[in-house]
């Protein structure tokens, strides 16, 4: 039981940094929301962007503060991207 909560705030940790990562250090381009999702841990919204001709898709886990917006994150909406320019692949919303 004391590992598992280590390893949570591990992850929790290592997400924490990873976003703070990218907005000190992403790059934006334009995506859209491709659908959503609610979960037990709350709503996930899935979303594409597209960078030099190769398509990317990720999903995301939304805030409170993204969940007062819900407009703003439905499916078929733009939405800013921020993402690694050194590791594409690795983005979050904006």
């Amino acid at each position: 039981m004391v590992f598992g909560f280590l390893k949570r705030k591990k992850n929790t940790d290592l997400e924490a940094e990873r976003r703070r990562f990218l907005s000190e250090h992403g790059r934006i381009t334009d995506g859209r929301i491709i659908d959503s999702e609610q979960t037990a841990a709350g709503e996930v919204v899935f979303y594409t962007y597209s960078l030099n001709g190769v398509d990317f898709e990720s999903s995301e886990l939304l805030t409170p503060e993204q969940q007062a917006d819900p407009l703003k994150y439905a499916p078929g909406a733009k939405i800013g991207v921020r993402y690694d320019p050194r590791n594409q692949g690795n983005s979050m919303l904006d």
